[in-house]
C-alpha cells in the first residue's frame, strides 16, 4: 500500500468528492484533517460519538486511516474507534472518542476544529467495496443522491445505480426512525 499524495488527494476530491465540502487549507501534508459537525464538550471519562462534518468517500482502489491530531490527544482526548475507512465507503464518519485527561478537566472540540487526520492509501487486489449498513450513514437525501450518482458514473460494475438507490433509501429510512 502506498500513502496518496496531496496532488492525487486533491484530483480525487475534485473528481469523486472523496470529501465533501473540502477546502483547501486542511489538506495536510500528505492528507486531509476532518472536523466535526457541531460543538462538543466530553468531561472526564465520558464517552461520545461525533460525527465528522465532511463526508468521506473512499474509492474502491483506496483504504483510509485515521489519526488524531496530537493537539486535543495531549489534552487527554482518546479516539477509540477503528481507524479504518473500508474502501467504497460513502458517508460521514462516527468518530468515537474519550476523554481521558490526567487533569479530569473537561474537553471542548468546536465545529470547525482539526481534528482527524486521513490519508488514503492505494489498495490491491480486486475491488470488494464497503456494502454494510453504514453506506450512506448521516448523510441527507440530496447528498446522497449526488454520490449515487458520482458512484455509478465513474464505478457502474461495483455501484450499479438501481442497488445504490436502494441502500440510500434503506439509510435515510433507518436515520428517521431514530
Amino acid at each position: 500500500m502506498t500513502v496518496l499524495g496531496a496532488s492525487i488527494l486533491k484530483d480525487m476530491v475534485q473528481r469523486y468528492k472523496s470529501i465533501y465540502p473540502s477546502d483547501d487549507d486542511a489538506f495536510d501534508g500528505d492528507g486531509y484533517v476532518l472536523t466535526v459537525r457541531e460543538d462538543r464538550t466530553l468531561n472526564y471519562l465520558e464517552h461520545r460519538n461525533m460525527v465528522s462534518r465532511e463526508i468521506v468517500f473512499t474509492p474502491p482502489d483506496c483504504v483510509a486511516h485515521l489519526t488524531s491530531k496530537s493537539r486535543f490527544g495531549r489534552l487527554g482526548l482518546s479516539f477509540l474507534n477503528s481507524v479504518k475507512v473500508h474502501s467504497g465507503f460513502v458517508g460521514r464518519l462516527a468518530l468515537e472518542l474519550v476523554n481521558l485527561s490526567n487533569e479530569r478537566a473537561p474537553i471542548t472540540i468546536r465545529m470547525g476544529d482539526p481534528l482527524i487526520h486521513i490519508e488514503f492509501l492505494r489498495r490491491e487486489g480486486t475491488p470488494a467495496p464497503y456494502s454494510g449498513k453504514y453506506m450512506f450513514q448521516f448523510m441527507t437525501e440530496q447528498e446522497g443522491s449526488m454520490y449515487v450518482d458520482i458512484l455509478s458514473k465513474n464505478f457502474p460494475s461495483l455501484f450499479p445505480k438501481p442497488l445504490m438507490e436502494e441502500k440510500l433509501n434503506e439509510r435515510l429510512i433507518s436515520e428517521e426512525q431514530r
